[in-house]
């Protein structure tokens, strides 16, 4: 007979700054990348590699995807600003389009929640000591919502109320703690 033994983890506490973003239904925000951080295929962004396609290509004519696939956009970028974290993005999804509404599904449920970038490497280096490539200037093309981002930490972060209850209950309760 096989016996299962449950272990309790100890709980941790994190003290960390939250910030409530009005997000529409059918908008949601996340890091599309992070700086100082490698993903998977040894790849490590600097801060500011963003700064110079940020400048060319606003962040309407960066193209949001499902997967990576250049067939299947499903919304627009309303924001793409570098911070001291990493790309921080805010899409909204455009819910005429079918996978459109299946990716709101999705991230309403965490079964999907990873962002993903594509683009081309303008300058980069090789860290002797580590061997990680580093990522001085990047040309952003898109970014897409993935199963499995190549960056651990790239995901989306917040995701619109339905139909707004949520932002309406927050604030309510904002407007009652602050009276």
């Amino acid at each position: 007979m096989t016996t299962i033994h449950t272990v309790r983890r100890r709980l941790a506490r994190f003290d960390a700054p939250a910030r409530l973003e009005e997000l529409n239904g059918d908008e949601f925000a996340g890091y599309a990348s992070l700086f100082g951080v490698p993903d998977g295929a040894g790849d490590l962004v600097a801060r500011g590699a963003f700064a110079g396609s940020l400048r060319r290509r606003p962040p309407e004519k960066v193209r949001m995807l499902y997967q990576h696939f250049s067939h299947e956009p499903i919304g627009v970028w309303e924001t793409i600003r570098e911070d001291a974290r990493g790309l921080y993005v805010k899409g909204r999804l455009v819910l005429d389009v079918t996978r459109a509404r299946e990716v709101k599904s999705l991230l309403r449920e965490g079964a999907l929640n990873g962002l993903s970038i594509g683009f081309r490497t303008v300058r980069a280096t090789r860290d002797a000591k580590s061997g990680l490539r580093i990522l001085n200037e990047i040309e952003l093309w898109e970014i897409s919502v993935v199963t499995f981002p190549l960056l651990a930490g790239s995901k989306v972060t917040a995701i619109g109320a339905k139909g707004d209850t949520l932002v309406r209950t927050l604030r309510q309760a904002s407007a009652a703690f602050r009276a």
